[in-house]
Formats: structure tokens, C-alpha cells, sequence
């Protein structure tokens, strides 16, 4: 049976060194005041696992959440129904407050809205969110779509949010799109970057 150790770094590197597979850059998007980020293309059978690297993504709007949802239909909608589940630990700047717990306000459960990747994202200048999503065999026609995220972000309030989702969209149609957006606001800065592993 696997330990902890193990499955941390299974779900994290997934890379030839810990016999996750290796890794191929697909493509790479920078926002710039960008409402949406849409990827819309090289999801498709050639690949099993598609990660997804967010890099210091900074809202236009204090104290909104980065989102995702996934589409069957090359983007035109993304609609698809998932349920996941959520927890997270925080810590304050000034060292008042710590915890950790499941966050029963921020999960869906059999819904089309987009899910949450982290909780109140600061936009001060200096705060900013990083962060992976994995998403599993989307091309999958017999099978639910799973996918688990990991994301540490600077919240509103001064705390650092190291946050964990784990779900599944619940269809048998192939996904070929992910998109990403804030609860509100554009993306005003920040790179994804989209990879195949092998």
C-alpha cells in the first residue's frame, strides 16, 4: 500500500523521475485583463492526464474566486455537472490564526457552475495565487472525468490559503475544453500552462 509520501508526490511531479509519466508543454496563455481563459484545442485521446500549471494569477477584483469549468463541445459551453470536495488549511499574516478543514460552503455537488480552484484571491499588488489542476482521461467515452487541484493563493484577508479539491464531471462524452475565470472580475494577470503526460 502506498503512504502518504507516496501519494503526495503522485499527485504533484507527475513526472518520469517518480514513474508518473513525463510531462509535454501544449500550450501556454498569459492574461491580460482577460475575462476568461479557454482552452479549446490538443485535449483528445493522445494523452490520459492533462495538467494544468497556474502561475501567479492576480485578479482585477479583492476577494474573489479563480474557477474552472469543462466542456464537451469544443467550448461552446461549459456546463458540464460535477461534484467535488474541498478542504483547506490558512495562516494569517500576523500569526492570530491557523486551521484546518473540510469547507462545506465552497463544494458543488451534481452542479454546471464552474468550480472553485481557491477561496477570496487578493488583488493587492503583491498577491497572487499558484497552483495545478489534473484532469483525467477527458477523452474518455464509458467513464466519469475526474480531477484533483491544488492551489495556494494570498486571500483578501491577509492569510495564506494552501486549498485541495478533489471531483469528478459526472458525463461519458469526451472533454476536449477547460476554461478558466474569476467569480467576478477579469483575470488581470498570470500564465497557465496546459501538459500532456505520456
Amino acid at each position: 500500500m502506498a503512504n502518504y509520501h507516496d501519494i503526495r508526490y503522485d499527485m504533484t511531479l507527475s513526472s518520469s523521475t517518480t514513474g508518473g509519466g513525463s510531462m509535454v508543454l501544449l500550450e501556454t496563455q498569459t492574461a491580460s485583463s482577460d475575462a476568461t481563459i479557454s482552452f479549446t484545442s490538443n485535449i483528445d485521446s493522445t494523452y490520459k492526464e492533462y495538467i494544468f500549471k497556474l502561475y501567479d494569477i492576480h485578479p482585477e477584483t479583492d476577494d474573489e474566486f479563480l474557477q474552472f469549468n469543462l466542456s464537451v463541445d469544443s467550448g461552446s459551453n461549459y456546463n458540464v455537472t460535477k461534484t467535488d470536495t474541498v478542504f483547506r488549511a490558512y495562516h494569517t499574516d500576523d500569526d492570530t490564526g491557523t486551521g484546518v478543514g473540510y469547507q462545506a460552503s465552497v463544494d458543488i455537488a451534481q452542479s454546471t457552475a464552474f468550480a472553485n480552484l481557491c477561496s477570496g484571491l487578493g488583488n493587492g499588488n503583491e498577491e497572487s495565487l499558484a497552483g495545478t489542476l489534473h484532469l483525467y482521461n477527458p477523452s474518455s467515452t464509458t467513464f466519469v472525468k475526474h480531477y484533483i487541484t491544488h492551489t495556494i493563493s494570498h486571500h483578501g484577508g491577509d492569510l495564506v490559503l494552501d486549498e485541495f479539491s478533489a471531483g469528478y464531471g459526472n458525463t461519458t462524452s469526451a472533454v476536449d475544453a477547460v476554461q478558466f475565470k474569476m467569480s467576478s472580475g477579469d483575470i488581470d494577470a498570470g500564465v497557465i500552462k496546459m501538459y500532456g503526460v505520456n
